[in-house]
């Protein structure tokens, strides 16, 4: 993929970013993400790329735009295969909360998992701990030699989970072992990118979230040189069925990166909604101006750049009716 594609996808994940960043604290969510989802769908279509939806809004029947399957892009330029979440985190934006994002990443078509829209087991890792843990493994086991290797006690140890209820007995397990835990609402993308930025604080990433999201985190682990796992979990024959539709011959794999992004290039971008981890939100300025703040990656060069940027709002016509 030509490098310049890397600019061109921080200018669809701002043009997400801005259309939803006015609902924040409004209470509504689908308000807010069909505003992002049309921003971002109107912006893929200035951007030379004959791009496939892979993961998205849902089915075709599901959603409006920005479906699975659908086609994006100028028509001309590279085929790639397009994973998108216009807003990660809905229940953010809408309560006020931190930590959404608009998400996007791109890789060369073939090469990104077509999730189903089901849980996935996770297990995310900064650079430090790449190919030296297993999502198979206890996860008492799995914290004792994340310990080992990067030479802390137990107790220094920190961990990150969405709280669910789901989750119960993984915390348990986490508290019985004397590990940190940082809990996380929502925003399970951000929450898996979070031990590959040694800042947070953060050495693991475990749980269960949605699939679509794990191949979005995998995306960007893979350009901070980080490590994701994931396994289907299928919770019904009909969910296990659709896997097989989707071109996944064993749901109960274990799934690394190469088989979640490819061994090619990724690109991956993200701008902040609301204030974040790694990202201030949208900050409306005067002079009816906006600034966003983004971060955009690249695998093959493991190029990571953070670009802020001021928007004169008037000139921003899908903005018009926000």
């Amino acid at each position: 993929m030509e490098r310049e594609l890397a600019l061109e996808m921080v200018r669809v994940t701002e043009a997400a970013a801005l259309a939803s960043a006015r609902w924040m604290g409004r209470g509504n969510k689908h308000e807010a993400d069909g505003a992002a989802t049309a921003a971002m769908r109107a912006m893929l279509d200035t951007v030379s790329v004959k791009g496939t939806v892979v993961i998205g809004e849902g089915e075709m029947d599901e959603a409006p735009m920005l479906y699975i399957g659908e086609k994006v892009g100028s028509g001309s330029g590279p085929e790639v295969d397009v994973a998108v979440d216009p807003l990660e985190g809905t229940e953010l934006v809408a309560k006020g909360l931190n930590n959404s994002l608009a998400v996007l990443a791109i890789a060369s078509k073939g090469q990104l998992l077509h999730a189903p829209d089901m849980y996935m087991q996770k297990l995310a890792t900064g650079p430090a701990l790449k190919g030296m843990l297993r999502l198979d493994d206890p996860i008492d086991t799995t914290l004792r030699l994340a310990a080992t290797v990067l030479r802390k006690p137990m107790s220094d140890v920190t961990v990150m989970v969405l709280e669910r209820e789901r989750h119960a007995d993984l915390i348990r397990t986490l508290r019985e072992s004397g590990v940190r835990i940082q809990f996380l609402s929502d925003g399970d993308v951000a929450g898996a990118m979070a031990p590959a930025f040694e800042e947070s604080g953060i050495d693991l990433y475990v749980g269960s979230g949605g699939a679509p999201e794990g191949v979005l985190a995998a995306a960007a682990l893979q350009c901070l040189g980080g490590d994701f796992q994931g396994r289907l979990l299928p919770g019904s024959d009909a969910e296990y069925e659709r896997c097989l539709q989707m071109g996944i011959p064993d749901p109960n794999k274990v799934l690394g990166l190469p088989e979640l992004v490819g061994t090619d290039d990724v690109i991956f971008a993200a701008t902040g909604i609301t204030p974040g981890q790694f990202l201030p939100g949208v900050r409306y300025l005067s002079g009816q101006r906006a600034e966003t703040h983004s971060l955009v990656m690249r695998a093959r060069t493991r190029t990571i750049r953070t670009i802020k940027a001021q928007h004169y709002l008037p000139n921003k016509p899908y903005l018009q009716n926000t």
